[in-house]
Parts: C-alpha cells; structure tokens; sequence
C-alpha cells in the first residue's frame, strides 16, 4: 500500500522581508513563482521570526523553541548536539532528511539530524574560524554602510551560491524520481537553503536594470515616527546610516527587488521541476525566511529590529488536495509554531519541550480556534564588532491587535497594530495606554528575566571567548562549507 505521508519541500530563503513579494501586495517586484504557490496554498499574513538575527531564528525553527530557552541568542552561539531537531524527528518518523543550501549552524555538527547534506554554507563552523572574504564587496554581508556604498549591478559570491543550490536541487529531485520508478514509495523530505536576498545589495545586471527607475524611496523617513526610540537612534548612529543620501538608498533597493526576481526564478525551476517528474501529488510546499529587512524604512537597514519589515516573514504553504487554494489566514504564527505545524502534516513525534503550537487545523479552516500570542527576542554579546560594544536584551510580544517591544536599560514601545500598521505612532508614553503597556510588559517577562539571561549570556561569553582562541590557533576544518572565490564578486559602473 503507498505511505499516505505528504512528501515536504521545504525552502528557506534569508532576509526576505515580507512586503516585497507579490502575493503579498508589491506591484513593483516580479515574484511568478511564489505568486503561484500562493494561489495554488495558503498565505500567512501575520507570520513572525522567533529572532531577527540569522543563528537564534534558524536554530528556534529546528528545535521549535525560542532563544532563550536553547541558550541560542547571537551567531556565534553553538546549539548542543542532542538538542533535538524537527530533522531527527521526520527521521523518527521514517522520512531521509535531506538539505541542500544554507542552514547557518554554529559547530562541530553541520547536520542536525539530516542525513545528507549538498552544497552547504558560505560561512565558517566555528567561533573565531576562518572568515570568508566577498574582495571587492568585503563587509558587505554585515550590517555596515559600505553595504549601502557598494551596492548596485554587479554580482556577489552569495548569488553564485544560490545557483549552486538550485542546480543541486534539481539533481537530487533526479534520484529521487529515479528510485521511484525503481519501485520506491517512501515519502521524500526536502529543505533548501538560500542565501538571497541577503545583503549585499548587489545584484546581476540583467535582473538589475528590470528595476532602474521603478524603485522608489522608502515610504516612512526618520521624521515620520513619532518619540523615535533612544536605542535604535544609537543603532543609526553606531552604523553609520544617518545621513544616507537618496541616490544610494534607491540603488540599494533596487538591487534588492532585483535579487527576489533573480531568487524566485531558481525557485520556479524547482517547481518546475517537481511537476515534471511527477512528484508535486501529496507534497507539502513551504515558502518562508528567517528574518526580514528593513530596506531604509525610518533610516534603518538590514534586520535587527522588532519592526515588521525586519521581524515579520513570509510564509506560504500548498498542498494539493489538502489545504485550500487561493486562500489567505490573519492568524499571528512564528517559525517555531512552522516547526509543529510541519511535524504534524508528517505525523511525526512533536519535538520535546518544543513551545511551537501546530497551525495545520488554521491552514485547513481559517474558524479553527487560535490563541494570537507570538515573542521573538534578540540579544546581544558584544563579541561581533557589528554590534554595539554594551550587550542588550530585547524581546517582543505581539498579539491580534497590539505589539509591545521592550528593551532592557530603555522605554518599550507600544504599536496599535490594527489602527497604525505602519508602527508610526509609540503609546508606550500615552498614560491612556498605560495598563495595556504594562499588563504586555508583565506578559513578556513572565519566563524571561533579563538580569538571569545577562548573567547567562556573559558565562557563555568566556566560553566562546576560547572556542574563538583555540579556533584561530588550530584552524579546524569545516565540513558542508561552500568555498567562496573572491574573484567572483563585482560592482559594474560604480567606484569600488
């Protein structure tokens, strides 16, 4: 008898913020595929990061816990080994996890459950290890101005990666239609990993010039928010972003459109791919990223920040004969309720101490009942020499209509999410909101005390303060590590 389990192609791309898609409403950016993964599943409008930093989210996804409770804040943090994984649970299950692309896994242990692993990271295992260089867009990955600077038509190491990936994928969806005409039935599960749209915003000139001239300013500027919060004018301000003219905001914008473009068609060549062989029946799809980016909305880049172009995410799930079409849910979901979600489509065991909540009943009927209560932390060390030198504690909740960020050492800020969706207006100071900011105060500090998580986090500092030393001295091998030529990154028609 066939296994009535769902196949799973799972795609994770990065730093993809959700408003420049489509499906999601962009009439500028030229997303096909997705829009008609969309039309053909379900889209999430409300879907949220557990960190918007690249380590603490992904790590929250595989384990379907937040930061704070694998010890997991920052991308230098090691996630343990026998922490379980939404990976060693569809191998509990019966499924051959595989991964092809970007994972971003700090350690010895660059499988995490997955039984093969293709392609691999850009990145270094280790703390300390040995970096990558981009040559002429060196520190363009990182959240410094150069990145602005140096942005444009061109090509960066991090799109060369991605066609990697893509053709990888493709193969092994080759083997496994092969083994299924050799008489196998066991259901497949996939994960691809992408490194676009991350930074840098350098894009191939074909698909840069499609946006020359349609790519407009940001929509909000610094002064349009009112009680512009302390911390993030010290995180402007720290990197270099305060006085960005206009001319290098557009052309980093339009880099960035260009490369969703360029990341969609290599995901419709896998969905192409996927019908031609025969094998898209009874499988699940799943589109999403790990974090967003703030593309110079109110003057700030990159991720990093509770606003929702750097903390909300795409999210889009089809499944033939199975979910609804065309269909869209509000309903307030993170990565690590994804991490349920997909453990329950493939009946395997829930991940242990998992905190995620399965949203498949939600993606099947939009009346199911859900509780609309989401957190996402981000915290700092002080050991990445991009962010500021006095660590910090911050972490969100977000509910059905409000959303409180509180920032340890500051003022919170409070957003009507209902009435000011751009998070324009902060009534964390408004004494009529007072109560409400509290009670969500309260709410977020129940089980996270960040006087506990300072002294936690600095013991893990000294920690990884040696692991650093020892892997600068030692120089140990990476395993999965995609090697990046320094030669294959550019900018054209601009001063490098």
């Amino acid at each position: 008898m066939p296994d009535q389990r769902p196949n799973i192609l799972f795609i994770m791309s990065d730093q993809h913020t959700q408003r420049v898609l489509g499906c999601y409403g962009d009439d500028v950016v030229a997303t096909p595929n997705l829009d008609r993964l969309a039309n053909r599943g379900v889209t999430f409008d409300n879907a949220y990061t557990p960190s918007p930093l690249c380590v603490p989210a992904r790590m929250s996804f595989m384990t379907g816990r937040y930061p704070c409770r694998q010890s997991c804040w920052t991308n230098s943090d090691m996630l343990p080994s026998d922490r379980p994984t939404i990976a060693h649970s569809l191998g509990a299950a019966g499924y051959q996890p595989t991964l092809v692309g970007r994972r971003h896994s700090i350690g010895p242990d660059q499988l995490r459950g997955y039984i093969r692993r293709e392609v691999g990271d850009h990145s270094t295992n280790w703390v300390g290890g040995v970096p990558h260089s981009l040559g002429v867009l060196n520190k363009t990955n990182d959240p410094y101005r150069v990145s602005l600077d140096k942005s444009g038509a061109g090509q960066s190491s991090y799109e060369c990666h991605d066609y990697d990936v893509t053709d990888a994928t493709l193969q092994v969806l080759d083997e496994i239609a092969q083994s299924r005409q050799a008489g196998a039935t066991e259901p497949f599960a996939l994960s691809v990993g992408y490194l676009m749209p991350h930074q840098p915003f350098v894009a191939r000139k074909e698909y840069y010039e499609r946006y020359e001239g349609r790519v407009d300013l940001p929509d909000l500027s610094v002064s349009a928010i009112d009680h512009e919060h302390p911390y993030l004018t010290e995180w402007r301000e720290f990197t270099g972003i305060t006085d960005v003219p206009d001319e290098t905001i557009v052309r980093a914008r339009t880099a960035y459109y260009a490369l969703v473009e360029e990341m969609d068609a290599m995901i419709g060549r896998i969905l192409d791919k996927l019908e031609a062989l025969g094998l898209s029946d009874n499988t699940l799809i799943v589109y999403t990223s790990d974090h967003g980016d703030q593309l110079g909305e109110r003057g700030l880049w990159w991720k990093q920040t509770f606003y929702d172009e750097s903390a909300k995410i795409p999210l889009v799930m089809a499944w033939p004969g199975v979910l609804p079409q065309g269909e869209r849910r509000p309903q307030v979901v993170n990565l690590i309720d994804l991490a349920a979600t997909l453990l329950d489509a493939a009946d395997a065991p829930p991940l242990p101490d998992g905190e995620g909540r399965s949203f498949l009943n939600v993606a099947h009927d939009e009346t199911r009942p859900w509780i609309n209560e989401t957190f996402s932390e981000y915290c700092t060390d002080g050991m990445a020499p991009w962010t500021l030198p006095t660590p910090v504690r911050q972490r969100m909740i977000r509910t059905d209509r409000w959303k409180l960020n509180y920032y340890d050492g500051y003022r919170p800020q409070l957003f009507d999410m209902l009435n000011d969706p751009g998070e324009t207006r902060d009534l964390a100071l408004d004494p009529e909101y007072a109560d409400l900011r509290d009670g969500l105060i309260a709410r977020i500090l129940v089980d996270w005390n960040p006087d506990e998580l300072a002294l936690e986090i600095a013991e893990k500092t000294e920690g990884k303060e040696l692991l650093r030393d020892w892997s600068r001295a030692v120089k140990p091998a990476d395993a999965h590590r995609w090697t990046i030529r320094e030669e294959d990154n550019w900018l054209e028609n601009h001063d490098q």
